[in-house]
């Protein structure tokens, strides 16, 4: 039980480190909130926002739909794949089944990425 449990800590720890590799990555690539910052220290009294809140919205929500789809698919696969193996290892018929169910489990962070490459797709 114990080696499950390590194993499943460090599959999540391991998307983790990937969720926010991605929300970094959106927070670096989004570089109009220090030209904004110039652009106020040097001239106070005029008030345009060059911000692209829009840009920036869809940028997080990019990076946080691939990174909670991949921690939902590792928890998923994490959880399915040992009791598809030991299925499999009971049965050897089952191996069909148990494909499915990790499979399904594997979709889910794809899902997430299809998703977040609509949203950039649809930023200007």
């Amino acid at each position: 039980m114990k080696t499950n449990l390590r194993k499943l800590i460090a599959t999540v720890l391991v998307v983790f480190a990937v969720a926010c590799f991605g929300t970094l990555t959106a927070f670096a690539t989004d570089d109009t909130a220090a030209t904004t910052a110039a652009t106020t220290q040097t001239t106070e009294t005029e008030s345009t926002n060059d911000h692209n809140t829009s840009l920036s919205v869809g940028l997080i929500a990019a990076a946080l739909a691939t990174g909670l789809a991949g921690i939902g698919g590792g928890i998923a696969v994490a959880a399915g794949a040992p009791a598809a193996i030991a299925a499999n290892s009971e049965n050897p018929k089952t191996f069909g089944k148990s494909l499915i169910f990790v499979a399904l489990g594997e979709s889910i962070a794809l899902y997430g990425l299809v998703i977040s490459i609509m949203i950039l797709s649809r930023l200007t």
